[in-house]
């Protein structure tokens, strides 16, 4: 059996689990999901923070609320920037894969017209002969 893989499965299937999991952070963070999910959570958080009876974590002005926006900016920004990498050599190869295409049919097209335009010279050739013929007679 023929294995007939495009570029677009040849890059996916050699890509590393860090790979591939950096892309996945990337997906889900860039989503609206995410940005719904995180927005309920700091609202919930603050809402404890600053309704809470009994016991206050993190008081007003969310110290460790904003502790955890930088760290999850920290980690995020690169992660992200790595996908957006990867994203770029996957559209470098693309692109080339596409040039490549482009040159064989050109090369496909150049051949059909030679050809195409060698049976309109023989064409040519016949009808000529032909008309030689009649002439004679």
């Amino acid at each position: 059996m023929i294995n007939h893989k495009n570029w677009h499965e040849k890059h996916t299937a050699a890509l590393s689990f860090g790979s591939r999991l950096a892309d996945a952070v990337a997906k889900g963070m860039g989503s609206w999901k995410f940005i719904i999910l995180q927005t309920v959570l700091v609202i919930l958080w603050m809402a404890l923070n600053i309704i809470g009876f009994v016991y206050h974590w993190d008081v007003y002005p969310f110290i460790l609320l904003n502790l955890l926006f930088s760290t999850q900016a920290a980690y995020a920004a690169p992660i992200i920037m790595m996908s957006q990498n990867r994203q770029n050599e996957r559209d470098r190869i693309q692109a080339q894969a596409d040039y490549q295409t482009n040159i064989d049919a050109k090369k496909e097209i150049e051949a059909l017209t030679l050809i195409l335009n060698k049976l309109d010279v023989d064409k040519l050739d016949k009808i000529i002969a032909m008309l030689e013929e009649m002439k004679k007679k």
